[in-house]
């Protein structure tokens, strides 16, 4: 399967953007194709309704891989109870025909305890458009943000709290998504 990950934070050196790519490697593993979209590294020109920015490469490049995903992964920072500003100007770049029918992990990462505010925001954008939200999500916080390991690729469950959590949210999400793609 083609496995979108946008990483919504425009920190070089995010704990979200290094979940996503961690979760990607895992994801790789597995077989499939991932492509990554760090908006950090390649940031979009401002939304605008008016269909300025629709030209930028980048914006095209992101809304032809998002058309040819079986599923996708959505990373953000908890900005004040809520996703990043980078990730939700991404979001507005896209549509139904980008998401619909398609299996969508949401993961966030927060200075608090957990980032649960934006993964409930993340899920409602994505049933506005037509996604299919996996039943599990990831919410790292605090001290788990310490945690999160750099071989998490190569992990194959040894008990390790958040990395526990982390390998089957990809796990399901892999599963839902290849029911709903029907394989």
């Amino acid at each position: 399967m083609k496995i979108v990950i946008i990483t919504g934070s425009n920190r070089k050196s995010a704990t979200s953007t290094r979940l996503a790519v961690n979760v990607g490697q895992l994801i790789s593993q597995k077989g499939h194709h991932v492509q990554l979209f760090d908006l950090f590294e390649t940031p979009l020109p401002f939304y605008s309704p008016e269909g300025i920015g629709y030209d930028h490469a980048t914006v095209q490049s992101l809304q032809q891989a998002m058309l040819q995903a079986d599923g996708v992964v959505l990373a953000t920072p908890e900005y004040h109870g809520s996703i990043s500003g980078v990730l939700k100007n991404a979001l507005d770049y896209l549509g139904q025909d980008h998401f619909r029918g398609k299996a969508v992990l949401s993961m966030s990462s927060a200075g608090g305890a957990v980032g649960t505010s934006s993964l409930l925001q993340l899920q409602s954008i994505v049933r506005n458009l037509h996604g299919i939200n996996s039943p599990d999500w990831v919410s790292i916080g605090g001290a788990q943000r310490n945690e999160l390991a750099d071989g998490l690729a190569g992990y194959e469950g040894s008990g390790q709290g958040i990395n526990d959590r982390i390998h089957r949210a990809a796990l399901s999400f892999l599963e839902l998504a290849a029911r709903v793609r029907g394989n």
